[in-house]
């Protein structure tokens, strides 16, 4: 396929990809309120950090964090394992082979697509309430702004890779949704998404500059509230961007194999 063909069809795949969050916006309004949650801890250690600082984080800051951490969500989350799991189990991924671009550029473009309309529904009010009270806490360094946009790409692609492996999975087992609510479940502890990975010990928050969880939501969070030095923050981002290539090419070789086990039993 040309590259001049495969523009056109990914540009037709992001119409489709925006028009499909447009007809199903509402369920794209639940999804939205089911990623709340930065908001409800903002609540319980809002009214902790109204009695005193919780670790270094005082209620201006904790107002910026969590906010920060809504967007960044809203932005980066990827969902594709349930639709690969679906598609695999009702055989709706055949249709998917006869087109002309993979079915994982394919998912990537929907993905990317649905972006902008969650970014219409759910960020005015957090940016208004992030301007309000919390603006002060944010970096006011343009190199950490760069390296923010960086890591949001990379945060994005890293949850698109793991969610889009999980799926995968469906090629080999019935369903692989139980592994999705696994892997969310300690995404969710240890991301930075329910509480700063600065709360954790000094011995677990080692141990978790080396898992994917952080560089999901945290480290984005984190330059943005200005944590980092441009050092500290360049280090952290070339760490995120070897997890992103290290599960590209897991989930790379993962789809290979079951699209290979798929297409054996006449998928």
């Amino acid at each position: 396929m040309s590259a001049a063909r495969s523009v056109r069809a990914l540009s037709a795949l992001l119409r489709v990809g925006a028009l499909e969050a447009l007809a199903y916006r509402g369920q794209m309004l639940v999804w939205v309120l089911a990623s709340t949650m930065p908001l409800i801890m903002l609540a319980l250690f809002g009214a902790v950090a109204h009695e005193g600082p919780v670790g270094r984080y005082g209620e201006p800051q904790l107002v910026a964090y969590f906010l920060v951490t809504f967007i960044v969500r809203q932005l980066t989350s990827s969902w594709v394992s349930w639709q690969i799991n679906m598609e695999v189990r009702d055989g709706t991924l055949s249709t998917r082979l006869v087109r002309p671009v993979h079915p994982l550029l394919a998912y990537a473009a929907e993905g990317a697509a649905a972006a902008p309309l969650r970014a219409v529904i759910s960020l005015p009010v957090a940016i208004v309430l992030l301007v309000a009270v919390g603006w002060r806490e944010l970096s006011s360094d343009g190199a950490i702004w760069l390296l923010f946009v960086a890591s949001l790409v990379g945060a994005w692609l890293l949850s698109f890779f793991v969610s889009a492996s999980i799926g995968a999975l469906a090629f080999f087992m019935e369903s692989s949704v139980k592994v999705t609510d696994v892997w969310l479940a300690v995404f969710f502890v240890f991301s930075g998404y329910l509480i700063p990975v600065a709360l954790f010990p000094a011995r677990i928050q080692a141990v978790l500059d080396y898992l994917p969880f952080r560089y999901q939501v945290g480290l984005p969070v984190e330059l943005a509230t200005g944590v980092h030095g441009r050092a500290e923050a360049l280090a952290l981002v070339g760490r995120q961007w070897i997890f992103v290539l290290a599960a590209g090419l897991g989930m790379r070789a993962l789809w290979q194999r079951g699209f290979a086990r798929f297409s054996a039993y006449g998928g």
